[in-house]
């Protein structure tokens, strides 16, 4: 049995498509531009404190560092040894301090101190390398006053002891002579060795004082 054809479907025409229009605007998100939305906050660099002290301390130090300057002693010339200077006023005060004792050996504390200021001085005079043929000759003399000072001081004591025993054997007590020859030998060699420091004073006093070549010497 042979199954009847039907006929064919025909075909619709295509419908024409509708052009594309122009697209919506996004619609505003009320959400983050309400009249109720706050500000975003904004992290602000903080300053800092550590960089501006340290700045505020600089400023500080020079202001301060101007008004010295300007209230220092413009007299004084710059190349001056402010510890030499210290030194060499601390040995004239000590001269200064005469030692009015009949006995030289009790004079002998005094002249250490004065050997101490002197030494310290002297080495200061070469730490600048100040040093000329005066001071060396004026340090020469101080050491050789110095010697004979301690060697005739040492014989005057060694001959009071033994005239003590000799009037204490005699007379039954002892009483040194203030006359006796080696206390009047010990005695000038006490002023020989002040005046040997005296000397020394000057000398390193004058080398301090004198400015080294290219110096200025006007005031400032």
């Amino acid at each position: 049995m042979t199954t009847p054809a039907y006929p064919a479907t025909p075909a619709y025409p295509a419908t024409p498509t509708t052009p594309a229009g122009p697209a919506a605007p996004p619609r505003p998100d009320h959400r983050r531009t309400g009249p109720f939305v706050t500000a975003s906050r904004t992290t602000r660099p903080r300053p800092r404190t550590a960089t501006a002290r340290s700045l505020a301390l600089a400023v500080c130090l020079a202001a301060a560092a101007a008004l010295t300057a300007g209230c220092r002693d413009d007299t004084a010339p710059a190349w001056e040894y402010p510890r030499l200077a210290a030194t060499l006023n601390s040995l004239s005060a000590a001269l200064a301090q005469d030692c009015a004792t009949p006995d030289p050996g009790q004079c002998a504390a005094g002249l250490d101190h004065l050997d101490t200021l002197a030494r310290r001085a002297f080495t200061e005079v070469l730490d600048h390398r100040l040093l000329d043929q005066a001071c060396l000759a004026a340090e020469s003399e101080v050491r050789r006053a110095r010697t004979l000072r301690l060697a005739a001081t040492a014989r005057a004591q060694e001959q009071a002891q033994a005239q003590a025993q000799e009037q204490a054997q005699a007379q039954g007590q002892g009483r040194r002579d203030p006359r006796h020859p080696a206390l009047e030998q010990a005695r000038r060699a006490v002023a020989a060795e002040r005046a040997a420091y005296r000397r020394l004073l000057a000398a390193l006093e004058k080398v301090r004082a004198t400015p080294p070549p290219g110096a200025q010497t006007q005031p400032l």
